[in-house]
């Protein structure tokens, strides 16, 4: 009797057992792959599913929901051979999970190499400026590039973004040198136009001044000219007139020798009382 228990216990267990691992409950936003003797056998959908026990197996589970892929940063040499620094996200869907598990090895380090490859292909196509300034179009590029090869493994690529895109920082201390050398070039520049522009004010000062002292002195040299003619006219042939105005000048002059505060020594002619007389002598007579 008890060995007759013990059977029944065993078979009960059995079945339980067996029971068990033929009941398969899929969460939703997953798939899970079902093989039978090594083979593709089915695809289990979220709810409540039956396989075989012993006979079926869950090889794969795969995530339908969307998946994020971080790419990692990497260094890219562009066309003007500039070293720079991007990495990447993508964000894919499993659309065909058999072509996703028997395609390829591994799908999403797959679609990473592919994302990586593709930049540093595309990123060497332009120019350092292009690359720096032109995110949107090399995420299209990339987007595209990948799309084809991303349905062949039963995947769709919704979305690459471009993390950072930046120069090495051997090429930032590169561009920074470049950029203070053309701050030096341009105020050099300015300095020499500024000092240019003075020199040239400078000359145009000096000519005017110039002209302007020679047309000071062609004037004061006519009004010389026009004053003694004037005086020559009112004296005639006399020269008493003259002399009375030369006398004049001489002592006008000598007084105001005599009153500047800077006269130390006056110099007074010995002739010239007898300048003085004959001159008012003369016009006496």
């Amino acid at each position: 009797m008890s060995e007759m228990m013990i059977f029944v216990v065993a078979l009960l267990v059995f079945a339980g057992v067996t029971l068990a691992k033929g009941i398969r409950i899929v969460p939703q936003g997953e798939e899970w792959i079902v093989e039978r003797l090594g083979k593709y056998h089915g695809t289990l959908h979220p709810g409540l599913n039956i396989i075989i026990p012993y006979l079926d197996r869950i090889a794969y589970k795969l995530v339908t929901k969307d998946i994020i892929l971080d790419v990692q940063e990497q260094e890219v040499i562009t066309k003007d051979n500039a070293v720079i620094v991007t990495n990447a996200i993508a964000f894919i869907k499993v659309t065909d999970p058999i072509k996703a598990v028997y395609g390829v090895t591994d799908f999403a380090e797959a679609i990473r190499n592919m994302i990586m490859t593709t930049l540093r292909s595309i990123i060497g196509e332009m120019q350092l400026d292009e690359a720096l300034s032109n995110r949107d179009k090399i995420k299209a590029r990339l987007r595209e590039s990948i799309a084809d090869e991303a349905v062949d493994w039963g995947l769709t690529v919704k979305s690459v973004e471009i993390q950072d895109i930046k120069p090495s920082m051997s090429m930032q201390k590169a561009m920074e040198m470049q950029a203070s050398a053309e701050r030096e070039r341009k105020a050099m520049v300015t300095k020499a136009e500024g000092e240019k522009q003075a020199t040239i004010l400078q000359a145009e000062a000096r000519l005017e001044a110039a002209h302007r002292d020679a047309t000071a002195q062609v004037t004061l040299a006519e009004a010389s000219a026009e004053a003694i003619k004037r005086v020559a006219q009112a004296i005639g042939q006399e020269e008493g007139p003259m002399r009375y105005m030369l006398g004049e000048k001489y002592v006008m002059a000598m007084t105001r020798l005599a009153e500047s505060p800077n006269a130390k020594t006056i110099l007074i002619p010995g002739d010239l009382q007898e300048t003085l007389r004959s001159v008012l002598g003369r016009v006496k007579g």
